[in-house]
């Protein structure tokens, strides 16, 4: 990360050990008088962010997957501890399918550090999405400089499916995180090809390895290491195609210790990988063909995920980032087709935002042309915000400098544009917490207008807050009785999650028994809310919309036995 830090400066960590405490704090000042604004700015935000998540990651419920991935994590560890001979994991649903390296790594930190193991898992996930955040800035800042990585961390926080998964996306928040920081070291490394430097080449490994040690889905990244050589080989010249021939095959050469890396981490990280040197890529596969009985909505149509319209997740995307995200990201590809003198990005350099624009498109364009599953809203194409991010801070960092270089006054203007509009969206993220995943932007009219059209609150984070109002209400109407008398609680949502936050004598009761429930709790998420009658005794509320309720049904299973 020194280009993100340093400002391409040339003040080596050896030439600061080698001068006195003296020296050393006047050479350390000159450093920082002669960083950028904008690179002093992005570590401000970057050290904000972790501040924020140590402050608020306990206000983060637990999310349906949680329980069964925790479960995974340790079938992981029973299946090395035993020698590889209990393989539990391999029955276990299709978690075999993924790898587990964050599941082993919450576990691991669990048993040294003395928090609450979901709590854990919030923390941790949230981290790691910050630094893809840093990743996708340094990115950024290598192709068009520190304004462009500002503006790529302020795209990339202000996107409430981002931010509000930072906490419990434990899947799709690593993998994204671990894919932007792969992309970062490998244009470091096509910038030297086709002799790249083996720091580089070792970052790249490394990354790679962790997110395939998450999902198959990372493979990906061996086509853009493919395409960034193709991308970075010398212009044809006639008679010279052997030459470009050996690039290829040294650049492809160099790069090879990395996949070496990446292979041996992902091996250790998800065990049916290293059943067979095929199963990443049968994984990989085997995600077309899930034809689960889940549903999902959009526009208010109900699909089974098997059947979703091709324009699902590019819908999705659109609407839920922020609007001056969209436009900065058509701006950052029209720099590539734009000419250099007034795009101000050139050779190189617009090369390498050509290969972040594909990491972008690609993925989309494939699940549109095969019509694969999809559910809950873009979910599982998080790994596209971060190359997203890159691209809306590029175009914003060029269109700033284009209006300065044309008019100084017109710059000013859309600098305040840009400023409200990201001080608008980060107020509807903080009156949305800790439910900013819930965001849609004005295309659809925001929350209000996404209420009961799109997929709301999938994950059933109202889950604390629900009980808590549940609790509040029996304190308050059955005193004596409040935490001693059992009353059973139907719930659209996850056992583990439920047993978490609700108090002994609130007994979850299974599906088939929910007309004997005396409670119900439900997110509005796919009218989940309105399958079950009874008195509403409270609500769940966000920007003035319903996303869950908590409903009194003893009436109603009175008059109806």
């Amino acid at each position: 990360m020194t280009d993100f830090i340093g400002g391409g400066l040339d003040v080596s960590s050896r030439d600061l050990a080698g001068a006195g405490l003296g020296e050393r704090l006047k050479r350390y000042a000159q450093w920082l008088s002669r960083c950028s604004a904008f690179d002093l700015a992005s570590c401000a935000a970057l050290a904000a962010l972790v501040i924020v998540a140590l402050w608020t990651f306990q206000n983060y419920a637990i999310s349906n997957d949680e329980g069964v991935q925790h479960r995974y994590g340790e079938l992981i560890i029973a299946y090395y501890k035993s020698g590889f001979t209990d393989q539990s994991l391999f029955k276990l649903d299709n978690l075999y399918l993924y790898g587990g390296l964050f599941d082993i790594a919450a576990l691991g930190l669990a048993q040294i550090l003395p928090v609450d193991q979901y709590e854990l898992r919030h923390l941790l996930c949230a981290l790691i999405g910050i630094g893809g955040i840093g990743a996708a800035a340094a990115t950024a800042r290598l192709i068009a400089g520190p304004r462009a990585a500002f503006f790529a961390i302020i795209a990339l926080v202000l996107c409430g499916s981002w931010y509000g998964g930072m906490f419990n996306h434990t899947k799709g928040i690593p993998l994204a995180a671990f894919m932007a920081g792969a992309m970062y070291f490998l244009i470091r490394a096509t910038r030297d090809l086709p002799v790249p430097r083996m720091r580089d080449v070792i970052g790249f490994g490394i990354m790679t390895g962790a997110a395939l040690g998450i999902r198959s889905l990372s493979l990906l990244l061996i086509g853009y290491a493919g395409l960034a050589i193709l991308l970075s080989m010398p212009r044809p010249v006639a008679g010279h195609w052997q030459e470009r021939a050996r690039f290829v095959m040294r650049s492809a050469l160099w790069l090879m210790p990395a996949f070496v890396i990446a292979y041996v981490i992902m091996i250790a990280a998800w065990p049916w990988a290293a059943l067979s040197p095929l199963n990443p890529i049968r994984g990989l596969l085997s995600f077309n063909d899930f034809h689960y009985h889940i549903r999902t909505i959009l526009f208010g149509q109900v699909y089974e995920m098997a059947n979703v319209p091709r324009y699902y997740v590019p819908t999705y995307i659109a609407i839920r980032l922020p609007l001056l995200t969209l436009g900065g990201t058509l701006l950052g590809l029209a720099l590539i087709l734009l000419p250099k003198s007034i795009g101000g990005i050139g050779g190189a350099r617009r090369r390498e935002l050509g290969l972040i624009a594909f990491a972008a498109i690609f993925p989309v364009v494939c699940q549109v042309i095969t019509e694969g599953p999809a559910f809950d809203g873009c979910r599982h194409f998080l790994f596209v915000f971060p190359p997203i991010a890159i691209l809306a801070g590029v175009g914003l960092s060029a269109s700033i400098g284009a209006l300065a270089r044309l008019h100084r006054g017109t710059m000013i203007v859309w600098l305040a544009i840009i400023t409200t509009g990201y001080t608008w969206t980060a107020g509807k993220l903080y009156h949305l917490h800790p439910y900013e995943y819930l965001y849609y932007n004005q295309l659809v009219g925001g929350l209000e207008g996404a209420s009961r059209r799109f997929v709301t609150d999938y994950w059933v984070n109202i889950m604390p807050e629900a009980l808590e109002e549940l609790h509040d209400f029996l304190d308050r109407t059955e005193p004596a009785t409040a935490k001693t008398n059992v009353y059973r609680v139907a719930v659209c949502g996850e056992r583990v999650s439920y047993e978490e936050y609700a108090r002994p004598n609130l007994q979850w009761i299974r599906m088939h028994d929910w007309r004997f429930a005396d409670f119900y709790i439900a997110p509005t998420h796919m009218n989940c809310d309105r399958i079950l009658a009874g008195k509403v005794i409270g609500r769940i509320e966000r920007l003035g919309v319903t996303i869950g309720t908590i409903k009194d049904r003893r009436a109603v299973r009175e008059r109806e036995e």
